[in-house]
């Protein structure tokens, strides 16, 4: 079996990785003021913004199949993989729910930033259930797959080559939390990274992290304005907030346990 060394799988310099990384995020900040500027539409500017934050590395991944095979791995992904990968985005759901009711205890989030989301999820809002799933498939798995493929594909094995897993996975994380420029749900992204980084050594693979964050997202589009009442002052809810952290963790918890094997993966990575 191939090795992160060996000319068959080998990760990006982390030189270049940072770069690519850089010029990513820079390109997927200026995408929405340029979708304007090509006539885009509310979602196409989304879908834009967010393919361009992955066409940096896919355009260098394309030239280096060693750095290819190194950023979605070699751990093969069955069905019991993905569909353990889906219990476990929704379990991470149920716990950030609860993690950000918990902060918003110390950090409520402002009305503005409130109205804000409102406006978001409305404008994503489906008008037919083909309508739907063009909203999921830019809010949902779009997302999902361009910042695993950076993130936890191209920085993160690079990373792990240079300073070793556990650091990298909180480099990382810490990266993947500044780039959503959102402080009330810094610590939330924060978390979510750590989980997704060990999660991609766990696995051996990209996918498990990419069903995870789809799921995540998928369910953040589907339910959080289900459970906000415009017409109600926001209210933090400390005691529903602690039992979802403590359900998502708990469920979360043996789910991540059954994902992969860390003996195997570190023979394979030896």
């Amino acid at each position: 079996m191939s090795t992160p060394g060996s000319e068959s799988e080998r990760p990006l310099p982390i030189a270049l990785a940072i770069v690519v990384t850089a010029l990513g995020v820079f390109a997927m900040l200026t995408g929405p003021l340029l979708g304007q500027r090509l006539g885009l539409g509310f979602r196409a500017q989304i879908a834009f913004a967010t393919l361009l934050l992955s066409l940096p590395a896919l355009g260098v991944l394309a030239r280096r199949p060693p750095a290819r095979r190194s950023a979605l791995g070699p751990g093969l992904v069955d069905r019991r993989a993905v569909g353990l990968s889906i219990l476990l985005g929704a379990a991470l759901w149920v716990g950030s729910v609860g993690l950000i009711e918990l902060q918003s205890l110390f950090l409520p989030p402002p009305p503005e930033y409130l109205e804000l989301f409102r406006r978001l999820h409305a404008a994503l809002a489906p008008a037919s259930p083909v309508d739907g799933l063009v909203s999921l498939l830019v809010i949902a798995v779009l997302p999902a797959l361009c910042e695993e493929l950076v993130m936890r594909g191209v920085l993160l094995t690079s990373l792990a080559a240079l300073v070793g897993r556990a650091p990298a996975v909180f480099l990382t994380a810490a990266v993947f939390g500044l780039i959503h420029f959102d402080w009330i749900r810094l610590a939330f992204t924060f978390v979510l990274g750590l989980i997704l980084g060990f999660l991609r050594f766990r696995t051996r693979s990209l996918w498990p992290p990419v069903a995870a964050h789809v799921t995540i997202n998928a369910l953040t589009f589907a339910l959080a304005p289900l459970v906000d009442d415009p017409a109600q002052p926001y209210t933090p809810q400390p005691v529903l907030g602690l039992a979802c952290l403590v359900a998502g963790a708990a469920f979360a918890w043996p789910l991540f346990r059954a994902l992969g094997s860390p003996a195997a993966a570190g023979r394979a990575s030896s």
